[in-house]
């Protein structure tokens, strides 16, 4: 790991990364459609509700929906709780190709939208290049590439990321000759970002206690988080102007951290536990709550 990255006094392994995360949506079908068709992501159970969907050769589930009905649309303005959940592709050539796909897809993406979900923006953060989209409850979502580690730069003993114009002309050109069939063997859940109340109390819970490395502090608002030296797999900001939200709105339900071991995952509950916050064992896991109210799931991944 990186000099440059600040650890906390209890840290979780270098091993550690993001699981799947888990949604409440209003229409089931719709939602697996747009995931499935706009997203590219393979379904793993639809038998009922919920259902599963995530990447060819792998039984991971890296998006899970659940069904309420009568859900309401996220709020625009956000609440406290998911702002995106982002979908690593595994090279640049697959993020051109998706690139290339939703343009194509567009009326597709408008069938599927009911006037919430669309496209929302592109971003060169020189550490990865990304693409924005909200899915059909307004729920953000990130589908990015990551750079090469050993181009990512540091200063002042901390990573530099931005948020620049993409460019879409040269990224484009790395699409190669394949065609977009979903997306690739190898694509993984890359990170989430929150929104919270209050940053000092957001690196409380994830740095100090449950023990991520802060990796980035220089954004206006924002703090991000990582295990193992990587850029980030968790973001927290302070842009939305909460509250928590309503059992009846589109939201994110739980999203998962995956330690090497049953032991790191009791290690970090426990941290969490003693330090006063909501948390218990669950399944062979830790599901604990941060201050505002979004769960995550900390578990061992298989053996």
């Amino acid at each position: 790991m990186s000099e440059a990255i600040t650890s906390s006094g209890s840290r979780l392994p270098d091993e550690t990364r993001v699981g799947g995360v888990t949604l409440q949506v209003a229409d089931l079908g719709r939602s697996v459609d747009y995931y499935r068709e706009v997203i590219g992501l393979r379904v793993l159970d639809a038998s009922g509700d919920p259902a599963a969907l995530g990447a060819p050769g792998s039984a991971e589930p890296l998006v899970t929906l659940r069904a309420v009905p009568g859900t309401r649309p996220a709020p625009r303005r956000g609440a406290f709780g998911l702002f995106h959940f982002a979908i690593l592709l595994p090279d640049r050539g697959a993020l051109a190709r998706f690139v290339g796909h939703i343009g194509l897809a567009g009326s597709r993406l408008s069938a599927l939208s009911s006037g919430a979900s669309g496209f929302t923006g592109m971003a060169d953060h020189l550490v990865s290049e990304a693409i924005y989209l909200s899915d059909p409850d307004g729920l953000g979502i990130e589908v990015y590439a990551d750079r090469p580690r050993d181009t990512w730069r540091y200063r002042d003993r901390e990573l530099v990321m931005a948020t620049n114009p993409l460019d879409v002309e040269d990224l484009l050109s790395a699409a190669g000759d394949a065609a977009w069939d979903g997306v690739p063997a190898g694509t993984t859940m890359g990170h989430v970002h929150l929104h919270v109340g209050h940053l000092g109390e957001a690196a409380a819970f994830y740095q100090r206690t449950l023990g991520l490395d802060i990796t980035v502090s220089g954004y206006p608002g924002a703090l991000f988080y990582a295990a193992g030296g990587y850029h980030h797999h968790l973001g927290t900001n302070t842009w939305s102007p909460g509250p928590a939200p309503a059992p009846d709105q589109a939201q994110l339900l739980e999203w998962s951290l995956i330690v090497p071991s049953p032991a790191d995952a009791d290690a970090a509950g426990q941290r969490l536990l003693n330090a006063g916050y909501r948390a218990a064992a669950d399944g062979g896991a830790w599901l604990a709550r941060d201050p505002w109210g979004t769960p995550v799931r900390v578990t061992a991944g298989p053996s």
